[in-house]
């Protein structure tokens, strides 16, 4: 059996700006950007640049039960881990972009990581491995 998460659905408040911050900011890749005049909503899919596999959904919040969680997905904890290959590289990049750090830079005997927002306050741990994960 090989499977894989292919997407994970990220409540919005508005696609132009998530794909702003996400592409933008981040330096994500635009994968796709449809309108699904079934449901008149878009399909929009981002990507960290690289090799990984694992794709975000921005989804936009379409109903005022779903409103409340954008940037609140996970109650307030840590919700994705984006990995790189060079902490310091994409720390700095980050920082020069305007990313808010609310956790500075620490070692840790997994890595080095530190905590970030999204535009909407959804927390982010940056994160490189260096125990072999």
């Amino acid at each position: 059996m090989n499977q894989s998460i292919a997407l994970i659905a990220l409540v919005v408040a508005d696609y132009d700006a998530a794909i702003a911050f996400y592409v933008g900011k981040l330096g994500f890749v635009l994968v796709e950007d449809s309108y699904q005049p079934e449901q008149a909503k878009r399909w929009v899919v981002v990507r960290p640049p690289g090799k990984g596999s694992t794709a975000l959904l921005l989804a936009k919040a379409s109903s005022p039960v779903q409103e409340p969680f954008v940037g609140n997905q996970a109650g307030g904890r840590v919700f994705l881990f984006l990995q790189t290959d060079d902490f310091w590289r994409d720390h700095a990049k980050m920082v020069e972009t305007g990313i808010r750090f609310i956790r500075e830079p620490k070692e840790a005997p997994y890595g080095i990581v530190a905590v970030f927002e999204d535009l909407y306050g959804n927390l982010w741990d940056l994160v490189e491995f260096t125990d072999g994960r």
